[in-house]
């Protein structure tokens, strides 16, 4: 299992960050985790021809993690791809029927699936060997994290987030976290996460999650990441990451 970091920023412009996405390869077959502005040319520069992408988790319904959906469908299109499954929460349908719907011309020309999906749910996406699993996560709309299991390992996605249990209890026996780390510590913030916050959850599971990668940096953060890293480890026994663009972890 290859994940590579196509955008750890946020809605805020930064040099070197786009918006949310996150690649999985599974034996080179790719499956895209968020697509916020940006990801779309990130994926490229990734090596990645985006008409391999055919399948799309959502973790909600943010600008900064599915601008880029609409331009990845098109760019599919035109290069002769029109098949794309897409996994959401709920309401995902009705936003994305009704953005393709302002442009006709696309819509009658192609193949979009929606799933949406509740927390609990498990599944299997057509064209994959691997299970996934979602559970809630606690954000300003409704946002689902997700697990992603197969034979070369586990991960599991936060999606933006206040550290809560539900994310945490899905991360157990993972080999990967990715979670958000949205501010500096001593921010007082509510839907997002920051180190200290995460901290003191984390200590219940400091040995039961086998790596963290932190993303979703606010351009607060800059400056601060060594910060992150040095209050976490004192709570958390596995190896702590900070996501970059165009990174590569391998399981």
């Amino acid at each position: 299992m290859e994940i590579t970091f196509l955008g750890t920023g946020v809605a805020i412009p930064q040099k070197g960050r786009v918006q949310s996405g996150v690649l999985v390869e599974f034996e080179e077959k790719p499956l895209l985790i968020d697509c916020g502005s940006g990801v779309l040319n990130r994926i490229l520069e990734a090596g990645v021809r985006h008409t391999e992408i055919d399948t799309v988790l959502l973790s909600h319904l943010h600008l900064d993690h599915v601008a880029d959906l609409l331009c990845l469908v098109k760019a599919n299109w035109l290069m002769g791809k029109t098949d794309m499954r897409v996994y959401g929460p709920e309401g995902t349908e009705d936003w994305l029927f009704d953005l393709l719907g302002l442009y006709e011309y696309i819509l009658e020309e192609v193949d979009v699936k929606v799933i949406e999906c509740s927390p609990g749910k498990e599944f299997v996406p057509e064209g994959f060997d691997c299970e996934i699993s979602c559970a809630a996560a606690v954000h300003s709309v409704p946002t689902l994290a997700y697990r992603l299991m197969s034979g070369e390992g586990e991960i599991v996605y936060s999606g933006d987030t206040e550290p809560c249990r539900d994310v945490l209890d899905l991360a157990v026996e993972a080999d990967l976290l990715i979670h958000e780390c949205s501010f500096p510590a001593g921010m007082k913030v509510t839907n997002h996460t920051t180190p200290s916050t995460l901290s003191d959850m984390l200590d219940e599971y400091r040995d039961e999650i086998g790596s963290l990668c932190l993303t979703h940096f606010y351009p607060e953060m800059r400056g601060h990441e060594r910060e992150a890293i040095y209050r976490l480890k004192g709570n958390f026994d596995g190896e702590i990451i900070l996501a970059e663009d165009l990174m590569n972890l391998e399981l």
